[in-house]
């Protein structure tokens, strides 16, 4: 297991050297189209329809990428990743950008020379279990098969978690959130575990979700968010600024439905920078002015985003909680647009 973890870091850290001085804004432009890396089929995050029409939180975030670089949301490839593919698809050059519930850690942001551009949700590891288990806590869990995606943060979690609280459990490995929850209903698992929006999001895929309990327990941290190539520190910026430019939208109030209004100038400020009704903020990451209005303009503000795709009134039904505005209580915060 060492070994193929070890290989499969040098394989990632090669990839990524060998395309060192690309500019993803060139070629993304030549191309006409972003090549977006999300997940296989996460409801909610990024799944298609029967049309073969994507949608999703992550998916939301591709399209205003694309939106700010080609003036159109709907020039986006959607790349099925799972988590043993995504990095290399991105290191390989595959794909401009992933936005697939990625944990940002030490390992990825330094020996996998890839680039966090920021926090899209702030999430933790939880477990799902059958309610006529009568399970109600993740310590009653000893002895247990436990389904869990290989080549994730959430694997290593489980081992630190069992051990520390000195209990047994029988990993059932799987590729992909599919096979995971075709191997829990099948019965091949007592137990799911991943992110907690994760589940939330496969539960409310299930015919019965009444019948499924998520656990109280949230044993780690996992700050999720799109990622880029070490190297090209532009298209860093033009992914980064642009989800920091949904998040301040909703701080700021701008919306699908008061943007065109705003974008005519404002008494505020900072509003008029992001809009591009002030300096040349654009003109910075080799875009225009108009950038960050086409991209709120993509989907909405995040929080319009959060809400039509994840939100309480969802399926899903996640509340804000932590991925609420700083001025709501929550750790959302962009640093100033000046």
């Amino acid at each position: 297991m060492k070994k193929s973890v070890f290989l499969g870091t040098l394989a990632v850290a090669a990839l990524a050297g060998g395309i060192a001085g690309a500019s993803t804004l060139d070629d993304v432009k030549a191309r006409g189209e972003l090549n977006c890396g999300v997940n296989t089929g996460l409801v909610g995050f990024a799944a298609p329809d029967a049309n073969g029409n994507w949608s999703g939180f992550d998916v939301a975030l591709c399209k205003a990428v694309a939106a700010a670089v080609l003036g159109d949301p709907a020039k986006v490839k959607y790349v099925p990743t799972t988590g043993q593919t995504r990095f290399t698809a991105l290191a390989s050059g595959e794909i401009d950008m992933l936005a697939r519930n990625s944990t940002w850690t030490f390992s990825r942001d330094t020996d996998l020379k890839l680039d966090f551009v920021g926090v899209n949700y702030y999430d933790g590891q939880g477990f799902m279990v059958r309610k006529e288990s009568g399970i109600t806590s993740a310590k009653e869990l000893d002895g247990a098969s436990v389904c869990i995606q290989t080549g994730t943060t959430t694997e290593l979690n489980l081992a630190d978690y069992f051990k520390a609280n000195n209990i047994t459990y029988q990993p059932i490995t799987i590729d992909s959130n599919a096979e995971g929850e075709q191997q829990y209903l099948a019965g091949a698992c007592d137990a799911y575990t991943t992110d907690a929006s994760g589940l939330a999001a496969t539960r409310a895929a299930f015919a019965d979700p009444e019948n499924h309990i998520i656990l109280p327990e949230i044993i780690s941290k996992e700050p999720l968010g799109p990622a880029v190539r070490h190297g090209d520190n532009q298209w860093g910026d033009i992914v980064r600024w642009t989800l920091n430019a949904l998040i301040a939208a909703e701080e700021y109030g701008i919306t699908s439905a008061n943007i065109d209004e705003l974008a005519k100038g404002t008494e505020n400020p900072e509003i008029n920078r992001i809009l591009g009704v002030e300096g040349e903020l654009g003109k910075m990451t080799g875009l225009d002015n108009d950038w960050a209005v086409r991209a709120i303009k993509a989907g909405g503000n995040y929080g319009e985003i959060f809400a039509a795709t994840i939100g309480e009134s969802t399926p899903i039904g996640l509340a804000r909680g932590l991925n609420a505005q700083w001025t709501q209580g929550g750790l959302l915060y962009t640093p100033p647009f000046r």
